[in-house]
């Protein structure tokens, strides 16, 4: 038996070959005709889910046209489909969202709404992901073109665990690293990791980190490129370097693994790695002692990597300058759009700088209407979603998806702009999520507005030769007018002066005519700037990857709703505080 398995992964590694010009031909067109390819899409999802309780219960009777779709199953968000995903989470075998048993389940990574959420995860899901990572690596290499080398990829699993009923349980990311399916796209298209598995899948973060790092160096001619899922994660692992670079020379120097990693099999595995080299030491410690600032790190550690690849747009972005700081002169090269959910779109317009990224949706990777974003206060009936070809250039809509994994017109949350078309496929830049908003009286900001007013702020810090390191919010209802705290860690110390200045900008820099009005009536009080002292977002992604996160899906909550009291109080310990003089 074991000898047939073994042949049988063999055979599976062969299978894997990856063509580029195909791919894109294949992409051209469905793009082409995109409208039918979204007709034949939800009919094959409704098809295959068919006998699901979920799509029995509206009345669709075997009809998988858009317009009995639309009329019979109701918009959803995940507060709708959570009952349902439950029951299949407890052990209900039945159909219930699916046609097929789900064996699977993803947690959502839980900053946005303070808890991870429950989602559906099938081989459909998980083939949809491997086919938008091969549609963006074949542009991507079309572009940037790969010879035979490694990925320093900073990837982390998080354990699996079992549910109530029994189901394999983890975040997204770890469902598609532990797919042996995964790792054979990966070697077909040259992306493989430097790191061992028992580093990706070792049971603690920062000993993984650090063993990345060195897998990284002991390999540097070989590094073709520069990966995480979220730009986050490539700054806080280069971060970390300037902490622990003497340290990692020394490994290398000595060929002895530092006493700072103490899992055995992660030390097992990098005890095969990991020989006496001093010449390579002495060759890392020259570069780092050469530079200045730790400017261009990237480019002078890895002199073969073509480039840096994550997911570098929406809560993201507030990372590239640094990560640029890091990267010198290698070009930023934005990933996949998608969710825990599903997959969106690709990002196949590969010069375009990473803030003004589009992402072309692949019409086959699943079923998309848009809610257009017009001013709801006007209206009492939220606008009709239209279809996939249906959107028009120039206008924001609200995200809504139809999966192979058994969600039905589900909410996504997020608000795009149709910047252009790529064929009949709309190409989507990332607005900001809905449902993040600062918001006390008829005042509305959005994640993005609070990321431009930290920028703004921002600039006289750095006039200081400082930076803020990361930021947050939140809405203090406990004053009375309410008012909006932000957080702050800063790289060093800044003057009282300084900070009372940032505070004031800050506080000016909200556009938004319903803060504006507001403020000036004393209806929100004067904004109130919480500097937080060094490792307070450290102790905040310490305290999701202690709830089940992975690192991989980590994204700092940007607002911190009054509900979650444990990051509020992570936030609040030790803060100076300054108040808004501007109005």
């Amino acid at each position: 038996m074991w000898l047939h398995s073994q042949s049988f992964v063999k055979m599976l590694e062969k299978m894997e070959v990856f063509d580029q010009d195909k791919l894109i031909e294949e992409f051209e067109a469905k793009t082409k005709d995109a409208e039918r390819v979204q007709r034949e899409t939800l009919k094959k999802i409704l098809e295959d889910n068919g006998s699901a309780e979920y799509l029995q219960s509206v009345g669709l009777n075997g009809r998988t046209d858009p317009e009995s779709f639309k009329a019979c199953v109701p918009l959803a968000t995940h507060k709708d489909m959570e009952p349902y995903i439950m029951r299949i989470v407890d052990g209900d075998s039945s159909p219930i969202l699916t046609g097929k048993p789900i064996t699977t389940i993803s947690l959502s990574s839980g900053t946005t709404q303070g808890k991870p959420k429950f989602i559906p995860f099938t081989d459909e899901l998980l083939e949809s992901t491997l086919q938008i990572f091969r549609t963006s690596f074949a542009f991507r290499n079309r572009e940037f073109p790969l010879g035979n080398g490694k990925a320093l990829q900073f990837a982390y699993s998080s354990k699996q665990f079992k549910t109530k009923g029994g189901l394999a349980a983890g975040t997204a990311t770890t469902n598609v690293f532990r797919s042996l399916n995964y790792k054979n796209a990966m070697k077909a298209i040259q992306c493989q990791s430097c790191s061992p598995d028992e580093v990706i899948f070792g049971p603690d973060f920062h000993q993984s980190l650090y063993c990345h790092l060195l897998c990284g160096l002991i390999l540097y001619d070989e590094v073709q490129l520069v990966f995480s899922s979220f730009a986050h994660s490539i700054v806080h692992a280069f971060r970390t370097f300037e902490q622990v670079w003497e340290e990692l020379c020394n490994d290398i120097r000595t060929g002895v693994l530092s006493s700072r990693v103490t899992d055995s099999s992660t030390r097992a595995a990098m005890s095969k790695l990991l020989k006496p080299n001093p010449e390579l030491a002495d060759m890392i410690h020259k570069k780092c002692s050469g530079l200045s600032n730790w400017y261009g790190l990237i480019q002078e550690l890895f002199p073969n990597a073509r480039y840096i690849y994550g997911i570098m747009t929406g809560s993201m972005e507030p990372y590239l300058k640094k990560l640029r700081h890091y990267a010198g002169e290698l070009p930023l090269l934005t990933a996949e759009y998608g969710s825990s959910e599903g997959w969106i779109g690709a990002n196949v317009n590969l010069k375009l700088p990473p803030e003004m990224a589009t992402y072309a949706v692949l019409p086959d990777i699943g079923y998309f209407e848009f809610i257009p974003m017009r001013d709801i206060d006007d209206q009492v009936l939220e606008p009709e979603p239209v279809g996939l070809t249906e959107v028009k250039l120039g206008e924001e809509y609200e995200v809504i998806m139809t999966s192979y994994a058994g969600l039905y017109r589900y909410r996504l949350g997020d608000v795009v702009k149709v910047a252009g078309f790529y064929n009949s496929t709309p190409e989507l830049k990332f607005v900001c999520r809905s449902n993040l908003l600062l918001t006390i009286n008829i005042d509305k900001n959005t994640e993005r507005d609070l990321q431009l007013v930290v920028e703004e702020a921002a600039k006289i810090l750095s006039e200081e030769k400082q930076e803020v390191v990361d930021y947050s919010s939140h809405i203090d209802l406990s004053t009375d007018p309410g008012h909006y705290v932000i957080f702050w860690e800063i790289s060093g110390e800044a003057s009282q002066d300084v900070l009372e200045e940032c505070c004031n900008c800050l506080d000016k820099s909200f556009v938004d005519a319903g803060y504006l009005g507001s403020r000036k009536v004393n209806a929100i009080g004067p904004l109130e700037l919480r500097v937080v002292r060094k490792g307070t977002f450290q102790k905040i992604l310490d305290h999701y990857l202690g709830l089940g996160a992975s690192v991989s899906q980590f994204k700092t909550p940007r607002c911190v709703g009054p509900t979650n009291n444990l990051v509020l109080e992570i936030l609040n310990a030790n803060v100076k505080s300054y108040f808004s003089t501007a109005y």
